[in-house]
């Protein structure tokens, strides 16, 4: 009975933690991008860092409870489960033509390398420490630069100019400096709701891997399955809402980017999150 009562409430921590995250804290992101008249490529960036929050929570605080394998199942289930999302989305709104775009290839072949270094990581069961640390963030620097470089070498004219006519008929935000000022507020307030159900999952998670003997490996995979949820709805609702104005491709680079900064937040800075963690404890 003690074993379903902390299954449920594992079940229900996760899906609280996705729900913030989809309901609050990307909503107020895309407001935030929207008054300040952010392209499609910074919109599908912030929509990836946003994303990546249900990642971030869990990866701490099961690092915080001495769990780290946990995190590392957890960034390679998430990894993965994106990109199948995301292949899922493009072939649902019917966008596979724009996949031929040279910016886009690159950042496909960046996504599956973030699949890569996670699983080489889980066969080879090589042991995390802090010198992990500098690699990855050079290798975050890295993935962006190659990110932003060939968005502007290989995204032709007439896609350009399909973003910046998209950009140009924004509406202009009334009380756009309140606009900013209130969804700071929003964001710091979600974070705090975020650290406080993530605490509580964090517990649960450990109780069940120790009372229950269920192992770390289970526990990630399972969380990946849960922290994924988010980007499934942004990759659709990205290419859905640009397929109305007659500009996929605005919608495919919002979703490519998006999957791209997920993958590698999750890989380079939420794993660096809990390498520090653990090795500070």
């Amino acid at each position: 009975m003690d074993l379903i009562i902390k299954l449920i409430e594992f079940i229900i921590y996760s899906i609280v933690i996705v729900i913030i995250t989809k309901k609050f804290l990307i909503n107020a992101l895309r407001t935030l991008a929207s008054a300040l008249d952010l392209d499609s490529k910074a919109v599908g960036d912030i929509a990836g860092v946003a994303t990546s929050m249900p990642e971030i929570i869990s990866v701490f605080f099961t690092a915080l409870k001495g769990m780290f394998a946990t995190g590392v199942y957890n960034i390679l289930s998430s990894n993965i489960i994106n990109f199948i999302q995301y292949i899922i989305s493009i072939y649902k709104n019917r966008n596979q033509k724009e996949l031929q775009n040279t910016a886009l290839k690159s950042d496909i072949v960046m996504v599956i390398i973030t699949i890569l270094i996670p699983l080489t990581i889980v066969i080879l069961d090589i042991q995390m420490n802090i010198g992990f640390v500098p690699i990855f963030i050079m290798l975050f620097i890295l993935f962006y630069i190659i990110n932003r470089n060939t968005h502007k070498l290989y995204l032709s004219n007439i896609e350009v100019k399909a973003i910046k006519e998209i950009e140009k008929e924004k509406k202009w935000i009334r009380g756009k400096k309140k606009v900013v000022i209130k969804n700071i507020i929003y964001l710091l307030l979600i974070g705090i709701a975020l650290f406080i159900v993530g605490e509580l999952l964090g517990n649960v998670v450990k109780k069940l891997s120790i009372m229950f003997n269920i192992s770390e490996s289970i526990i990630g995979i399972a969380l990946g399955f849960i922290t994924s949820l988010p980007e499934l709805i942004t990759f659709i609702e990205s290419q859905k809402k640009f397929k109305k104005e007659n500009n996929s491709i605005s919608g495919v680079v919002e979703a490519t980017n998006n999957l791209l900064t997920s993958n590698i937040v999750n890989l380079f800075i939420v794993l660096t999150i809990g390498i520090i963690v653990i090795t500070i404890i």
